[in-house]
């Protein structure tokens, strides 16, 4: 076993470090990593507007904007000659398709002759039009914005371009779920934008659909203001933006208010460096997350007073994120909460898990109207096969918008922490406990269901770059297993496959995940994936459990422990997705996953029963944990 004083003092560096990215109004932010995907978009955007809309725009601001962009672009290529989402990304098609069409549109091509040569090259080798449709299949929710883009760019012809039924925009937004759209529910925007764009560039031969279209472009413009937050950006997301501003100025809605207010987002959010991001922030969500993370290990918690009014000063901030109206972007009742605290955010299940799970730590009654509006949304979305979807309960034709093991898996954990701590007697509890066990059954069966041959789950929205299938089954396991340790114990024969596949795929090096080669050709594990699995398994494990799970979790523990003492403890991974393949890496994740691991492995059981304590320990008062993670019969050490 690894020594408890390197352990605990590992997870002080950690906690230190987190608490010290804290901004001054006492939330977390993160910083999402800088995007080739974005900057080309925004910049392809930019410089539409400004052919477009000359008498609009502040035309010196936005040619500065472009021709930032292109040099941090021009940086970013890859030796292949292709672009990732990422600078620590592999080259994808969709991304460099889009990189090219920015350089065509926003600068001169002949300046970058041998830049877009190469990228040509690696574009003719990924199988061109034809390789990009294949990325996404089915789904066109991407592939046709990145087409449009590079028709836009005179580099495809519109007839490439998929037209997309726009005029459906003016339906009712409750029928959008039963229409088959072609698009995901989070992608209406790019529908009708890109739709329109479509039909002007390259207008239907039949007649009577031309004059629907043509009778729907008012109206459905009209639903996309209403749809638009403050901000000016859609889901507070770069490329999705930028495809609505660059569609709608291309057919001569340079001054439209949706156009401008996106233009404005992208003159905001555009980096020093050049660069844009995915996101603005994922504000609540790491919020959330460091919240729960230091809540694990409660009993280090109390014994430092700063530490406890941190949480509670996150959890005021948080109760102000929550969702109080219908949200006109997917029509979501209120209770919900979003990635983020800005207009553009949008209420989902992850993070509304994740802060139902925040409020669930916090010792003030105060909280609990806000979490019963919580519960029953998280209870109104479950689908039908008892798992849950990101955003809209129903829509499960395309991979994004399907139930989610690792959304099903949070949500569970979510249910659970409140289900005994709804008061007795109160409005509704009685039938709100009974919804919550049917949902948690349910919910189980679904986990059960979804469960690969080989004992491991895959998540909806992380991925590793080096697995075959571009699925994180790390993660999946992971989060799943946190749900059946906390709910059942996980005895079960579901989790026990899951611990077995979990211990069995840990790397020579003793992490997880990863994919990297270091200079003698081994692969590197990456600080969340191996955090997320140490955590996952020490959550599992008994005061006595089986060799082959103490040894996984005794060196995957050193593996983590000895990254804090060399610093490694702040590399971030790109395992995140946003949208359909879009890779992102956030810089507080690395950070929240060791401290969560670290100190779920402090507050497990250290020693067995029948054992003296280590040296240098004393036994500790039995402690009840509210995170579950902890038994009354495990004797525990600090």
């Amino acid at each position: 076993m690894i020594d408890q004083e390197r352990l605990a003092l590992a997870y002080d560096t950690a906690r230190r470090d987190l608490l010290a990215q804290r901004l001054p109004e006492g939330h977390w932010s993160g910083r999402l990593s800088s995007s080739a995907l974005s900057t080309a978009t925004a910049t392809s955007a930019l410089a539409l507007a400004a052919r477009h809309g000359a008498s609009v725009y502040d035309l010196a601001r936005m040619g500065e904007l472009t021709t930032a962009g292109l040099a941090w672009l021009a940086e970013a290529q890859n030796a292949d000659g292709g672009w990732g989402d990422t600078d620590k990304s592999r080259s994808n098609i969709a991304t460099t398709m889009l990189v090219r069409a920015a350089f065509h549109l926003a600068g001169d091509p002949a300046d970058r002759a041998d830049s877009l040569a190469r990228a040509g090259a690696y574009i003719e080798a990924q199988g061109g039009l034809a390789g990009l449709r294949r990325r996404y299949g089915r789904d066109k929710t991407f592939a046709v914005p990145i087409l449009t883009n590079c028709a836009l760019a005179g580099l495809v012809p519109w007839s490439e371009v998929a037209p997309l039924p726009f005029e459906l925009a003016c339906l009712p937004q409750s029928w959008f779920r039963f229409l088959r759209l072609p698009v995901v529910s989070y992608a209406i925007p790019a529908l009708v934008a890109i739709g329109q764009a479509r039909f002007v560039h390259g207008p239907p031969g039949n007649p009577i659909l031309r004059r629907v279209r043509t009778a729907a472009l008012d109206k459905s413009l009209r639903v996309l203001e209403q749809m638009q937050p403050a901000s000016g950006g859609f889901l507070e997301a770069t490329p999705l933006t930028s495809f609505v501003a660059m569609s709608l100025a291309s057919i001569g809605q340079s001054a439209h208010p949706v156009t401008r207010l996106g233009i404005d987002f992208l003159m905001k959010s555009a980096r020093p460096d050049g660069s844009w991001p995915i996101d603005t922030n994922l504000a609540t969500w790491v919020t959330t997350l460091a919240i729960n993370a230091l809540a694990i290990n409660a009993l280090a918690a109390r014994r430092n007073e700063a530490a406890m009014q941190v949480l509670d000063e996150c959890r005021a901030w948080l109760l102000g994120c929550q969702h109080r109206e219908v949200h006109p972007f997917t029509g979501a009742a209120a209770g919900g909460w979003g990635w983020s605290d800005l207009s553009g955010a949008v209420p989902d299940a992850d993070d509304t898990a994740g802060a139902l799970v925040a409020l669930a730590e916090a010792d003030d009654s105060s909280v609990e109207p806000a979490a019963v509006l919580g519960i029953d949304w998280l209870l109104d979305l479950e689908n039908r096969d008892g798992g849950w979807p990101t955003f809209c309960r129903g829509w499960g034709k395309l991979p994004f918008d399907r139930s989610g093991t690792d959304l099903t898996a949070h949500a569970l954990r979510a249910l659970e922490r409140w289900r005994n701590r709804l008061p007795d007697g109160s409005p509704g509890a009685d039938l709100r406990k009974a919804r919550i066990d049917k949902a948690l059954r349910r919910g189980f069966r679904f986990l059960a269901r979804q469960q690969q041959a080989d004992g491991s789950w895959l998540p909806l929205w992380f991925g590793n770059q080096d697995h075959p299938h571009e699925a994180n089954p790390v993660y999946g396991t992971a989060r799943v297993l946190l749900a059946y340790a906390e709910l059942d114990g996980g005895g079960t024969e579901p989790a026990r496959r899951g611990l077995k596949w979990l211990a069995n795929n840990q790397n020579p090096d003793a992490g997880w995940g990863g994919g990297q080669r270091d200079a003698a050709g081994r692969r590197r594990s990456s600080v969340e994936e191996t955090a997320l699995a140490v955590e996952a398994l020490a959550a599992a494990a008994g005061p006595a459990c089986e060799t082959w799970l103490q040894a996984a979790i005794d060196e995957g523990l050193g593996w983590l422990v000895e990254a804090v003492e060399a610093g490694r403890h702040r590399e971030t991974s790109p395992i995140g997705f946003y949208f359909a393949k879009l890779w992102y890496y956030e810089a507080l994740y690395p950070l929240i996953h060791t401290v969560s691991a670290l100190g779920r492995a402090l507050v497990r059981p250290l020693i067995e029963p029948d054992r003296e304590p280590a040296s240098g320990g004393h036994p500790a008062r039995l402690h009840e944990p509210a995170t579950g993670a902890w038994h009354p019969a495990h004797r525990v050490y600090d």
